[in-house]
């Protein structure tokens, strides 16, 4: 159940990322948007992959890397706020679901790891 939410609530976030990335254009911002775009997308994306993972342990490391992921797009958001390209209200919307992204992320990661050692 929960890696059906994850795969959705990926999808939704990586929307709000590609809108970000379009809005972030048209302020003239085209470094910073294209890491946030990349990193923000590849969390969905990674966990698709994992989906069809080969193994436990590959769905882990797939997992892990949508994780890492994740945890990099929420450093763009702070850094796009910092730098005044996002005003605090559409950072905070995207970094609260981005955190929300991550902690599922970490659930899954955690409860493969326990089955694991089960098996």
């Amino acid at each position: 159940m929960s890696d059906d939410i994850i795969k959705i609530k990926s999808f939704l976030f990586a929307i709000r990322i590609v809108n970000l990335y379009k809005t972030l254009i048209s302020r003239s911002e085209y470094v910073m948007s294209k890491q946030v775009l990349r990193s923000g997308t590849s969390v969905g994306a990674n966990i698709r992959e994992a989906k069809n993972a080969e193994s436990k342990p590959d769905f882990i490391h797939k997992m892990g890397i949508s994780q890492k992921e994740a945890d990099e797009t929420l450093y763009w958001l702070e850094l796009l706020q910092a730098t005044n390209y996002l005003s605090y209200a559409e950072f905070e919307s995207l970094n609260n679901d981005g955190i929300e992204v991550l902690k599922l992320i970490k659930s899954i990661i955690i409860s493969a790891k326990n089955n694991q050692k089960k098996t």
